[in-house]
């Protein structure tokens, strides 16, 4: 039997290889999609109804330009937009008001999966515990320089920074805005935004920024600053922050701008902001702790953390489903005061389809759980594979 062991061992490392270039495209592949339909958004006009897509790093639009013989669409229908506007009528905050943290730390996750499969991969348990030593290590620098450092948010994706632009750029914003104050209110704005424009330099008024074209990340991180700042200057001094760039910071501010979007009230929001800012800090330290107990369960060379590296990732489907569903719970049973109209809490569909008033909820699966699958199936035919080399008195 000793004669297999190389041939085992080298589909061992394939299938380790695969799962690792399998989880970098799961990365950028819709996970999840939902649509809503209802008798007033045709097929015609909706052929898939008002869709989203789940992505780990965001929600994205799952809308696509209709070519039809009567309609001619010249831009693509904001689904995710459309689908805030529906569900605030109710009570729901927006889209990009849940799951924050996950998003704002996906990829660093990701990245820490990986480290664990590399360490999983080596056979050698003194490499395996630098390699784990040193990738932890550079995982830990990377977060804690997004999250804390000034200007961390450079070390965000794009993917990310585009999710938080696109909330701030909806017309709503505005809309609501000019809602909640007094005409005579709206009139003085009026006048400040007039002599801005001529030159003449107005405290306390800043002007919101126009996205205009944002193709790089650059773009979009100068976008997120200026809007920060001009957001600034309308608060009172003594409440004004200076930009730092953290991903701490940016993700804190953006998450206030989003609870208040369509329910502004500071004093419900502000307790939720401090909350999540305080569990994100939990969350990477968390991290921190668990990559400490890896390399030191390895170091020891207790069993079972040799096996935690390769378990943990064959669970990412169970851990995506557990925190789509956590959030929808969320999303159903935090309906704001204020809105519209009264319903009683409820749990939105998870999967399949569901009925709210006259719309129909479709919530599925999409390629990129299926991915998800296949890399899971690839890490437990490895894990087997390598059970059996253990078996057999290999290393």
């Amino acid at each position: 039997m000793a004669t297999h062991a190389p041939s085992r061992l080298w589909s061992f490392r394939l299938l380790i290889v695969a799962a690792l270039a399998l989880l970098a495209v799961i990365y950028y592949t819709p996970i999840w999609w939902v649509a809503l339909t209802a008798p007033n958004y045709p097929k015609e006009a909706f052929p898939e109804g008002v869709r989203i897509h789940f992505h780990l790093n965001g929600v994205f639009n799952g809308c696509h330009k209709v070519k039809g013989r009567e309609i001619q669409e010249e831009e693509v229908l904001d689904c995710v937009h459309e689908m805030d506007t529906i569900n605030h009528y109710v009570g729901m905050y927006p889209i990009a008001a849940g799951g924050v943290i996950e998003k704002a730390v996906s990829q660093f996750l990701v990245v820490f999966l990986a480290v664990m499969l590399a360490g999983f991969l080596c056979v050698r348990p003194r490499v395996r515990v630098a390699i784990l030593g040193v990738g932890f290590a550079a995982v830990a620098a990377w977060m804690g320089l997004a999250w804390y450092g000034k200007g961390g948010i450079r070390f965000e994706n794009k993917g990310y920074l585009e999710g938080l632009v696109h909330a701030l750029t909806t017309d709503v914003e505005k809309e609501s805005a000019e809602e909640q104050i007094s005409s005579g209110m709206a009139v003085i704005e009026a006048l400040k935004k007039s002599l801005a424009e001529s030159g003449v330099k107005v405290e306390g008024y800043e002007p919101t920024p126009s996205p205009g074209k944002l193709e790089t990340k650059d773009d979009l991180i100068q976008y997120l600053k200026d809007s920060f700042e001009a957001d600034q200057a309308r608060k009172p001094p003594s409440r004004r922050k200076a930009w730092t760039g953290s991903v701490r910071q940016v993700m804190a501010w953006h998450y206030e701008k989003t609870l208040g979007r369509y329910f502004n009230n500071p004093a419900e929001i502000r307790p939720m902001v401090r909350r999540m800012t305080t569990a994100g800090d939990v969350v990477y330290w968390a991290v921190v702790v668990a990559m400490v107990v890896l390399v030191v369960g390895n170091l020891v060379g207790a069993r079972i953390f040799y096996w935690l590296l390769a378990f943990v990732p064959v669970l990412l489907p169970v851990f995506f489903v557990i925190e789509y569903s956590a959030w929808l719970w969320w999303y159903g049973h935090r309906l704001n005061k204020m809105g519209a109209f009264t319903v009683k809490p409820f749990m939105p569909t998870v999967f399949g389809d569901g009925k709210v008033a006259q719309f129909t909820t479709h919530s599925y699966p999409y390629y990129g759980f299926g991915l998800m699958l296949v890399f899971s199936g690839l890490l437990i035919a490895a894990m087997l594979v390598r059970r059996r080399i253990l078996e057999e008195g290999g290393r």
